[in-house]
């Protein structure tokens, strides 16, 4: 059995973040979300398509690197044996999620 310190936080609520924030980049690249918020008003889709497509590149390699951590989180030996070390991994992926996000968005945003 194991005490937790008051006020410690439950590692499922960051994991649970960071899967939500990986579908929200997932539909926003493959699912077309991105070409319907940022293409539209007098642009081509061919060159939407090729701009978001380079966004979408920039910004999967700050999504690969969240679904590394986030799955390296969720490994039980990991996790149980160096807790401390799991929640940076967890609190890697929210950044590195959260950075895929940005770049997918200001990249929509300045072609648009």
């Amino acid at each position: 059995m194991t005490t937790r310190t008051p006020g410690a936080l439950s590692p499922v609520i960051p994991i649970l973040a960071n899967l939500l924030l990986g579908g929200l980049w997932t539909f926003s690249v493959f699912a077309g979300w991105g070409l319907e918020a940022f293409c539209g008003n007098g642009e081509s889709p061919e060159s939407c398509v090729d701009r978001l497509g380079m966004v979408s590149l920039l910004s999967g390699l700050f999504a690969l690197a969240g679904a590394v951590a986030t799955v390296a989180a969720l490994v039980p030996p990991l996790f149980r044996k160096y807790p401390q070390k799991s929640l940076m991994l967890v609190g890697i992926a929210t950044a590195s999620w959260l950075i895929a996000l940005a770049v997918l968005y200001v990249g929509g945003l300045i072609g648009r």
